[in-house]
């Protein structure tokens, strides 16, 4: 929209959706750039919830995908100040519901320091949804029958189905493989960060490529398929939308607004 137009919108004081994502690897048979996904839920929450959805921002903390030719990681120290310049942005308009809509899991515990922050110097709390944890077990039950989230894993659902989904004409299903994991230190990897040592977990600085030529960490992508990537979206969707209508009721701000002169 116009500023003419989101200075009309700013008068009945929306949510703001912040969206987050990253340009990383998603599997061989998937294309790279998961905000995409990002930008597409929050696009729909945004009409479901009268909120706003700002641009999305497609770069992350993602260095454990480094090794991987393509990919595009922000530092955390810039990833942090992007965000809280973002954020800010808006509260220094007045707008303080301001809700993260974060799918990359490397960001949040970078997002977590920063709303911590933010509540500790402005007073306010800001909410972030990782949307990739919020599924049931139930709907992962209902998806996949006797796997449930074992299904799961970088690479594969819920991210690839929901790709189909949205994306099928990106998608190359023939190169989907399952997960098979290598080692280090002689000893079997643990998702990205970790390697099993006597069934005691040690924590290592892997590469992605480190665990899987591709990046995979559990689950099939060959399991994946369009229709589960709609119920996958819906109940993101959904939740958020639901949350968001929460939100409108509540104040997230300590005195905030008595503090800044918002700008015309």
């Amino acid at each position: 929209m116009s500023s003419v137009e989101f200075a009309e919108e700013k008068k009945r004081n929306p949510t703001i959706l912040i969206p987050l994502g990253s340009q990383e690897l998603q599997g061989p048979q998937g294309p790279m750039g998961d905000y995409m996904l990002s930008e597409k839920m929050a696009e729909e929450v945004a009409r479901r919830s009268d909120a706003i959805s700002a641009p999305t921002i497609p770069f992350g903390y993602a260095d454990v995908f480094r090794s991987v030719p393509g990919g595009m990681q922000l530092r955390p120290e810039t990833f942090l100040m992007l965000l809280e310049d973002c954020i800010t942005a808006f509260l220094d308009h007045g707008l303080a519901r301001v809700v993260l809509f974060n799918g990359h899991t490397g960001n949040a515990p970078l997002i977590d320091q920063l709303t911590r922050r933010l509540k500790r110097e402005r007073g306010i709390i800001i909410p972030a949804i990782h949307i990739w944890k919020i599924t049931p077990k139930s709907l992962w039950e209902e998806l996949h029958p006797g796997l449930g989230e074992k299904a799961g894993g970088h690479g594969a659902d819920p991210i690839a189905s929901v790709y189909h989904h949205y994306f099928p004409h990106l998608m190359r299903p023939e190169l989907a493989e399952p997960a098979t994991a290598k080692s280090a230190l002689g000893l079997p990897t643990i998702g990205l960060s970790a390697v099993d040592f006597d069934g005691v977990p040690i924590n290592v600085p892997l590469d992605a490529t480190d665990v899987h030529e591709h990046g995979l960490v559990g689950g099939d992508a060959r399991l994946s398929n369009a229709d589960k990537g709609r119920a996958f979206a819906e109940h993101i969707i959904e939740v958020t939308a639901n949350f968001i209508r929460h939100f409108e009721k509540c104040d997230p701000c300590e005195g905030l607004l008595d503090r800044i002169d918002p700008i015309a």
